[in-house]
């Protein structure tokens, strides 16, 4: 329950189909988890940590996924408690955990370690530390690929229906939409002031406007994560898991009334068109 009487019911609804996908996308995880060969503990300097020996694509995958699976689990406790400016910035790290999921499923799924990829889990492995026991005098150097790449990297798989430059500015316009949640730009800040008087809600926004609107959002994301575990149990073959997932997919769509899908390219084309 939010806490709130004055969410309707269909939000209530909707939030209880949430902890539906996320308890079916945890399930699933466990079980793509238990196909990669567990981590070590193994000793970095003075202390003992977990870490994957064999630093694969696929455990990169398994790693992403408990990421996702986590970010969906804390966006049910921020959209609960109303901190949907802390939501925004989450919703835009849940889409980058499934760019990477996807960019990195379509190495194994190809059969082709590009040197993009290779460079992307270079990078991922790397430890933050090259000093563990002294962080002052670790260099941290490490870098990052841009998110263009990954961008184009997936816009350019075959299955995809959008061609691929309208699919890449898709990616980037959906990621710069939520960036300003994680830099607290002004015109994002300001979505926390209103009320009577009006005063900045700093203690989370329930009983605001804001709940319905990020509710509806929140469902993207609940549905793009059940969408990534199905890719990466198709990745992995599990086709049990697989036939499951799509018989679930049905269900939450019948039960979002989001049924008929128009194709994605109709829908860029209305985007450019539309007038200001």
């Amino acid at each position: 329950m939010l806490g709130s009487r004055l969410v309707n019911f269909s939000q209530k609804k909707m939030i209880n189909l949430f902890i539906e996908i996320a308890n079916v996308i945890e399930r699933v995880f466990r079980q793509i988890e238990n196909t990669v060969p567990p981590p070590a503990f193994v000793t970095r300097g003075s202390y003992q940590v977990f870490r994957y020996e064999n630093e694969t694509v696929e455990a990169a995958v398994v790693q992403k996924c408990a990421r996702l699976v986590s970010g969906l689990n804390a966006s049910l406790l921020l959209l609960r408690t109303g901190y949907v400016q802390e939501l925004g910035a989450l919703f835009r790290m849940l889409n980058e955990f499934s760019e990477d999921i996807l960019f990195l499923c379509q190495a194994i799924r190809a059969g082709e370690t590009t040197e993009l990829h290779k460079k992307y889990l270079k990078l991922f492995y790397q430890e933050e530390l090259d000093n563990p026991d002294n962080v002052f005098l670790s260099t941290q150097n490490r870098s990052t690929i841009p998110r263009k790449k990954i961008h184009a990297a997936i816009s350019r798989i075959p299955e995809q229906e959008l061609n691929p430059s309208d699919n890449q500015e898709l990616h980037r316009t959906l990621s710069q939409a939520y960036s300003g949640y994680v830099h607290a730009a002004s015109t994002h800040v300001m979505e926390m002031y209103g009320g009577n008087p009006p005063r900045f809600h700093v203690s989370g926004m329930i009983g605001t406007p804001r709940i319905a609107e990020f509710t509806k959002n929140a469902w993207d994301y609940f549905y793009r994560g059940l969408i990534t575990i199905m890719m990466v149990s198709l990745t992995f073959k599990q086709e049990s898991l697989l036939h499951q997932l799509y018989k679930f997919r049905s269900y939450v769509e019948e039960q979002s009334l989001r049924t008929e899908w128009e194709h994605p390219e109709a829908l860029v084309k209305k985007m450019k068109t539309k007038k200001a």
